[in-house]
């Protein structure tokens, strides 16, 4: 006599399969996407400061649409860039205009060696929701989910952990614009997590993609690195 023979047993083991395959996957996804916020976290505990060249690409919003559509117009810049926590930080421009960007735990000075023209403001009206709070100021990761909106993002297939921020109040940047979004890059290295590209989208759609390069981390760097005298000569304004 022939063996039973449940027809539905094969049909469950597949199930159980397939129910397995998708438990693997969504562990992965799961455990990729907090792998960001892990280096987020990592990198305001344990980098303290750290130096880099940077190169900074603005793209603008193309225009028109179908044949008639325009490409955006790309702009590229150089420079260095430091920051020491809390509160310091500075991006010096050397291409295609020296411009600097220091902060110095008081007071955020902006000089534009071609206008000639310094402008200062009190840094705790700016740093509230600037992508500088993901990487100068925030205490804690508690403290950096009171001023934005965290998401850990998939790899995009170059060894970096993401993380978008999305500020909770709109800040505004320097040209008046507002800010929408910020993604962050981390790279793990065996000194530590080393910032190593910001991308932010402004309400006119511009983008701006920074990409550090040369990074050095916890190093020798003191508040006194982050002094700004201004030059003689130079207009000053105050906002």
């Amino acid at each position: 006599m022939q063996a039973f023979k449940n027809p539905s047993f094969p049909r469950r083991r597949e199930s159980k399969a397939i129910k397995l395959f998708f438990m693997v996957v969504f562990s992965f996804v799961c455990s990729a996407h907090a792998s960001g916020l892990d280096a987020l976290d990592s990198f305001i505990k344990s980098t303290k400061n750290g130096r880099a060249d940077f190169v900074q690409t603005v793209t603008s919003p193309s225009s028109g649409s179908g044949a008639e559509a325009k490409a955006g117009k790309i702009k590229l810049s150089r420079g260095t860039f430091e920051f020491l926590r809390p509160n310091r930080f500075k991006f010096i421009y050397t291409k295609p205009f020296e411009q600097s960007i220091i902060a110095d735990g008081q007071t955020l000075w902006l000089h534009d060696v071609d206008l000639n023209q310094v402008t200062s403001r009190k840094l705790s009206s700016v740093m509230a929701g600037s992508p500088a709070a993901l990487f100068a100021s925030a205490p804690n990761l508690q403290a950096l989910q009171a001023e934005f909106t965290l998401q850990a993002l998939s790899s995009k297939g170059d060894d970096l952990e993401w993380v978008q921020a999305t500020p909770k109040a709109k800040g505004k940047q320097e040209n008046g614009s507002l800010l929408q979004s910020v993604k962050v890059g981390f790279k793990q290295t065996p000194a530590g997590v080393e910032i190593a590209a910001l991308e932010m989208v402004d309400s006119f759609g511009q983008t701006s993609v920074i990409k550090f390069e040369k990074v050095q981390i916890n190093t020798n760097l003191s508040p006194a690195n982050f002094n700004f005298k201004v030059p003689a000569g130079v207009d000053v304004i105050k906002q």
